[in-house]
């Protein structure tokens, strides 16, 4: 039995393999599901398993998953395409009988209105439908969605949203890959939603105000409609499928759905979430 992660070479699956090394795990049990054999060189040089799959082309999954084995869907980054994908994958856990299923979601599930959970939502039902032993990791806005995305912000003295007064209960990329760490590694979560988010939520206006602090610059939150929203991230190079999404998000936060904070996180990694303004400062740092 091994455990699998797939989308290995990501930002995330590169924190999750980090923490169940830790956790020590031995590196012989831990599979990374890759589609570049040579980025992933960095994990075979640590011991770690390589097994080379595309979640584009569902044949080349034959054989990446073994009986008994517990498996880490990353959900996948190309949206339109993610339900085909991770249907993919779903499928061919079922026929290998992979012991347990876990699932990076997103925070809200069935509840969940907003565009960029409607693959989500797709695919978690898709592994009810399995039958497989399954476990949803609803994962709830990064912090480095936003601090990874720091010179505009610095440049202008503004941060530029349509979230109106809204409030974002975020916490760090590594604090959600210790919570899929923990049910990895764990026992009984099988068949268990976690709603994962930040012990804190923040507008952000007080977002402006903690980069404010730490840079010493004047930084305030800038309020534009939505459409004026679309019109900046287009403008500044993003395609207009994906800046629409993002806009869509911005009136979840608005509307609240990315506010709640239910300590499933913490509970499951057993220890408090990462501040934001650790994010920010770490950020400044580059």
């Amino acid at each position: 039995m091994s455990i699998v992660v797939t989308g290995a070479t990501g930002h995330l699956g590169r924190l999750v393999i980090d923490g169940l090394l830790a956790a020590r795990v031995p590196a012989g049990q831990i599979a990374a599901v890759v589609r570049d054999k040579e980025k992933a060189a960095p994990l075979a040089a640590r011991g770690v398993e390589l097994r080379v799959a595309d979640y584009n082309t569902p044949d080349s999954l034959t054989g990446v998953f073994a009986a008994g084995d517990k498996v880490l869907l990353i959900s996948g980054n190309e949206m339109g395409q993610r339900v085909p994908q991770h249907r993919a994958v779903i499928d061919t856990a079922r026929a290998a009988g992979v012991a347990l299923l876990a699932y990076t979601g997103v925070l809200g599930g069935p509840d969940a209105d907003f565009d960029l959970a409607a693959e989500h939502k797709a695919t978690e039902q898709l592994i009810l439908e399995s039958g497989l032993s399954y476990t949803f990791l609803r994962n709830g806005w990064y912090h480095e969605n936003y601090t990874e995305n720091l010179a505009p912000v610095l440049e202008h003295g503004a941060v530029v949203a349509s979230a109106g007064e809204g409030r974002v209960a975020s916490a760090s990329r590594a604090d959600y890959a210790a919570a899929a760490v923990a049910v990895l590694t764990g026992d009984g979560h099988q068949g268990k939603a976690y709603e994962l988010s930040g012990d804190v939520a923040w507008s952000l206006a007080e977002y402006a105000a903690e980069i404010a602090r730490q840079s010493g610059k004047d930084i305030s939150y800038a309020q534009v409609s939505a459409e004026q929203n679309l019109a900046n991230l287009t403008g500044a190079g993003l395609p207009e499928q994906f800046a629409a999404i993002l806009v869509d998000v911005d009136a979840a936060i608005e509307r609240g759905l990315l506010a709640g904070t239910s300590g499933d996180l913490t509970r499951l990694i057993g220890r408090p979430t990462t501040p934001l303004a650790d994010a920010v400062a770490a950020a400044l740092k580059g």
